[in-house]
């Protein structure tokens, strides 16, 4: 994929995945010709990068990503007090996803990209990598992508989100994982969606998956190493070391993700806008399907407080 860019800049980071893209001050009032190179650069390139974006704000931040696409809300993490559609992370609540996902898979139509906005950010540790989907199922051997095209996966939010590997708010995590899991999923998807934008089609895996239908769990665990390691090969991976003010944008349907763990008590703060997507499209045409959806309690009824407290509104 080729394109010409009048209206911004654009610098490609590795030969697969990321560009930085230069010029541009972001905001809910940009021209259409901008916002138009903006999601062209995004298909391209999978991840995209704008440094020094220290002037937005919440409410500026969600109408930005407004004009890539419909905010989508969490479907089990309360929004930030006082905001729409901002998700915010904070690594002293116990936010911390350190391990290779693609967002909310769980649901059928989940996220088409997301738009993450660095807030607090340590000196040291704490990137972001994020790997190519599409580039993952392009080199393939023929017979794994024979193999790939017919497999359908349940993937689901019963899993130990954000629990990384070094020592953190053990209580804070916790009461994370409870509102995590305010209603249980599960959905079906194909191993190989076709991208709705672009035609290629891209790997569906990430820490939300459970299983292969038709496999038990000790089979499906060997097929899932075994497609995710094309997915997290070098050649495959961006790296992004945050800077406050830093904003990263990604392809939802065609990238994995994950935040590295290693800056220990430091502080790392980001806030997040996801937007929604449509329903996956196997290589057979068949779509993804909600198998269960379990609500313990509405997640609607709760905001995180600047405190990092999940209070209940009247």
């Amino acid at each position: 994929m080729s394109y010409s860019y009048q209206h911004i800049q654009v610098k490609p980071i590795t030969g697969r995945i990321g560009a930085e893209i230069l010029g541009v001050k972001l905001s809910g009032q940009l021209e259409d010709q901008v916002i138009a190179e903006i999601n062209q650069a995004l298909l391209q390139y999978k991840a995209i990068f704008f440094k020094a974006q220290q002037h937005l704000d919440d409410a500026e931040q969600e109408a930005f990503a407004a004009r890539l696409g419909t905010p989508l809300n969490h479907p089990t993490v309360p929004i930030k007090n006082g905001s729409k559609h901002i998700l915010e992370l904070d690594s002293t609540h116990g936010a911390r996803a350190d391990s290779w996902h693609t967002d909310i898979t769980f649901l059928d139509a989940y996220p088409k990209a997301s738009i993450l906005r660095s807030v607090i950010a340590p000196e040291a540790g704490g990137d972001t990598v994020w790997a190519n989907t599409t580039s993952a199922y392009a080199s393939l051997p023929e017979p794994l992508k024979a193999l790939a095209d017919t497999l359908r996966a349940v993937h689901s939010n019963d899993y130990d989100y954000a629990s990384g590997e070094l020592s953190i708010n053990k209580e804070a995590l916790a009461k994370y994982r409870n509102f995590f899991k305010s209603t249980e999923y599960e959905t079906e998807h194909p191993l190989v969606r076709v991208h709705p934008e672009t035609g290629e089609k891209t790997l569906v895996l990430g820490h939300f998956f459970k299983r292969f239908v038709g496999f038990n769990s000790k089979d499906s665990r060997k097929l899932f190493d075994l497609f995710q390691s094309y997915v997290v090969k070098q050649e495959n991976i961006v790296r992004w070391h945050w800077e406050a003010g830093d904003v990263a944008i990604w392809d939802n349907r065609a990238t994995q993700h994950r935040a590295i763990n290693d800056y220990g008590d430091q502080h790392r703060v980001v806030r997040r806008v996801t937007l929604e997507g449509d329903i996956p499209v196997g290589v057979d045409g068949r779509l993804s399907q909600t198998i269960v959806k379990e609500e313990k309690f509405d997640i609607k009824d709760y905001r995180l407080s600047e405190e990092g407290v999940y209070e209940k509104v009247s």
